[in-house]
């Protein structure tokens, strides 16, 4: 894992909402995680969502579940992949992107696009998620070439500074919907991101983003995670909390069960005491 990140994409990263990093991993990384990624795929079934509610999300065959395969909380059935998006080294990454203290991991899903998949309709992420923040921010990590004819990522460029009122759309039939709420967004160049295996993007929670179809007879498959900075409090939105956990929670309440959402790297924490943690869960 390359996690050497210059002043000077510290600085792209503020300013776009977005970075990309080339050959963050390498070859023999890309084929172990794409491994890991596909056993625990594969185990859970139809089940989209790992651990407790597993049983509440089944994929079917609506236009949603045609812009890709998608199984969420990997990292709660499958150590490897938890020590991966939980190391220290790729927490710090983040923290220096976004300038913050810490992270902690909030969700992971693997997004595979199918032979012949739909687009992925321009969308934000924060707005779906159980706390509301401009710091948080999500990794993605080619596991195939992604190109424009398979459905690589575009971001929208700043957008991040633009889209504050956490309106959203959904991931739909509509490929623009989001311009609706945001039309200023309608009128700026998107930035397609085209990636190599290994390859990995990182984007602001408030940044725009979307994927064209997979106008292939291949697979085009990703890992991606999702992380909260540390002291974000619950705003009421179930998303992927298990609901005993959820039931107990008033909004404000601060979000920092260690089971749940593990801690990925803190300042104020020494680096032995959570890794310890996190070695021994």
């Amino acid at each position: 894992m390359n996690t050497t990140l210059l002043p000077q994409q510290i600085a792209e990263y503020r300013r776009d909402g977005y970075l990309i990093l080339r050959d963050f991993l390498d070859p023999s990384e890309v084929a172990a995680l794409k491994q890991q990624v596909a056993q625990a795929a594969q185990s859970m079934g139809a089940a989209k969502l790992g651990g407790e509610r597993a049983d509440r999300a089944k994929e079917g065959d609506g236009f949603y579940d045609r812009v890709f395969f998608q199984r969420v909380n990997l990292w709660r059935i499958n150590p490897f992949i938890k020590r991966f998006f939980t190391d220290p080294a790729l927490g710090r990454v983040l923290c220096d992107l976004e300038g913050i203290d810490g992270v902690r991991l909030w969700h992971d899903q693997t997004l595979q696009k199918a032979p012949w998949a739909n687009p992925t309709a321009y969308h934000l992420d924060n707005p779906y998620w159980s706390f509301t923040s401009s710091n948080a921010l999500s990794i993605w990590i080619a596991l195939d070439e992604a190109t424009i004819q398979n459905g690589c990522l575009s971001y929208i460029p700043g957008s991040h500074r633009i889209c504050t009122q956490q309106r959203n759309a959904d991931i739909g039939v509509e490929f623009g919907s989001l311009f609706k709420q945001y039309p200023e967004l309608a009128g700026i160049e998107p930035a397609v991101a085209p990636m190599r295996p290994g390859d990995a993007g990182i984007h602001n929670g408030l940044t725009a983003h979307g994927a064209g179809p997979n106008n292939t007879p291949a697979w085009r498959r990703a890992m991606t995670c999702a992380y909260m900075p540390e002291g974000s409090t619950y705003n009421g939105q179930l998303n992927v909390l298990p609901e005993s956990y959820a039931q107990g929670l008033q909004i404000g309440d601060p979000l920092d069960e260690d089971s749940i959402m593990p801690l990925a790297f803190s300042r104020r924490t020494p680096v032995a005491e959570y890794a310890h943690h996190e070695s021994a869960s």
